[in-house]
């Protein structure tokens, strides 16, 4: 249990009774209706909070009965203004005697993680550029416009339409890349802005739902590739993922399909059908369930300018189809560069790494150039992402040789690759997962 000590208020006030609890007692509070975690060697009891947490109550309860401090300092742009909501929270403090990571975490590793944070603040690598994010916002109106002016100059013909479809495409690409930056906080200085932003570009200009990629998307960031906790690696049955989750499969005899083929089905299930079906759904399906009901408003605007667009050139089934095509298209684009970084990497259940350590595993870069940069929206830089969230993505090249040399000082494995050899990895880990599925389904 933890121990009672004094601490001499700051005011002169009498002594506020404090109480320090051990790492063991913490990590005890990990469960549903009892959550603990621990920011700055203070404890924080978040059990009844969770469901109030803006970013939404999962990505909070992962991190129970752990050290949050870099997760905390990673996703919250005005750390002070958060301090507001986490007093009434405060139950205590580690005892004197216990290290501020748990589970023997390398400390020293951690440290110079957060100095070279600091580092990063200091060289205003949080600064977002103002002229980048008008140019990335204007490009994508342009591409709007200019589909509207090529159909109504040149008519509706087949291959009008099939460039319509791939302007379209592009500029819903883009739009996904930007709402990304808005929705990471990493433009405005006020969280409430970006907020604003975010709700614009991601409703009105991509039909989606802020909260719905906001829930979704953090919890792949605080804890990415972590089954369980990472909503990007749960393949609901259809894939099998990593080198721990197939063999598990395969000797419980689970065989929902046959896995040894998931890298040739791939092709058709997963890049055609993420955006125009699965994402779909979801997205309209939390909306509704939730009442995220300023999302839906901003969705329908997205909708009813569409429509309003090219029902004239194409009436009500062929605007429907040209729209599931744009999509249809969008979701090879997405899935392709989403996937890279991501499914060739360790993907297990939760281990417990520091921030630095659990991201690195998880994460992988693709060789810098100015197509590379354009086509996946900086995600090419994923690690340095990661390991910074709210970083303006125009900064991640100057942070990069700093990452590379603190992961150099440590053995941390720093992946970086062609766009190619990238596409070809994510269908190698599935071929690779899938043989381990069937060498543990026929003979363990």
């Amino acid at each position: 249990m933890g121990k009672g000590g004094e601490q001499g208020g700051d005011s002169g006030e009498p002594a506020a009774q404090i109480r320090f609890y051990t790492w063991e007692e913490i990590q005890k509070h990990n469960l549903r209706t009892d959550k603990w975690l621990v920011i700055e060697r203070k404890v924080y009891n978040i059990t009844k909070w969770a469901k109030r947490h803006p970013g939404g109550h999962r990505v909070i309860s992962h991190c129970a009965g752990e050290d949050a401090t870099d997760a905390f300092q990673a996703f919250h742009i005005n750390p002070t203004l958060v301090q507001k909501f986490l007093k009434p929270l405060l139950i205590g403090e580690l005892a004197p005697g216990e290290p501020s990571q748990d589970r023997d975490k390398n400390s020293q590793l951690v440290e110079d993680f957060r100095t070279l944070r600091k580092t990063a603040e200091d060289m205003n690598l949080f600064q977002a550029s103002p002229l980048f994010f008008s140019c990335y916002l204007g490009h994508i109106i342009v591409m709007e416009v200019l589909a509207w002016l090529m159909i109504s100059y040149f008519g509706t013909g087949w291959i009008t339409t099939l460039i319509l479809a791939c302007i379209l495409t592009t500029s819903q690409a883009q739009a996904g890349w930007l709402q990304h930056d808005f929705g990471h906080l990493s433009v405005f200085k006020k969280s409430s802005w970006n907020h604003i932003v975010h709700k614009f570009v991601i409703g009105h200009l991509k039909g989606a739902s802020a909260n719905w990629w906001n829930h979704r998307h953090f919890q792949h960031h605080a804890k990415p590739n972590i089954f369980h906790k990472d909503p990007d690696v749960n393949m609901l049955h259809i894939f099998v993922l990593g080198d721990t989750q197939p063999v598990e499969y395969g000797k419980k005899k689970l065989k929902y399909l046959p896995y040894n083929h998931q890298h040739e089905y791939f092709f058709l299930i997963f890049p055609p059908l993420l955006i125009p079906v699965y994402f779909q759904i979801q997205i309209i399906s939390t909306m509704i369930k939730h009442r995220f009901w300023a999302d839906l408003a901003w969705a329908i605007s997205y909708y009813l300018r569409y429509f309003i667009t090219y029902i004239p050139f194409y009436g009500v089934l062929g605007s429907l189809c040209l729209l599931t095509f744009v999509r249809f298209l969008e979701s090879h684009w997405f899935v392709w560069v989403t996937q890279m970084n991501h499914i060739p990497m360790d993907i297990d259940s939760e281990k417990h790494r520091d921030w630095l350590s659990s991201q690195m595993a998880a994460t992988c870069n693709i060789e810098q150039s100015f197509f590379n940069d354009w086509f996946t929206g900086h995600l090419n830089f994923q690690i340095e992402h990661h390991l910074f969230p709210t970083m303006p993505r125009h900064n991640f090249w100057k942070v990069k040789p700093l990452v590379k040399s603190l992961c150099a000082k440590y053995g941390v494995h720093y992946e970086e690759k062609p766009l190619g050899k990238a596409f070809v990895d994510i269908v190698g880990s599935l071929k690779k997962s899938g043989e381990l599925w069937l060498d543990a389904y026929l003979h363990k």
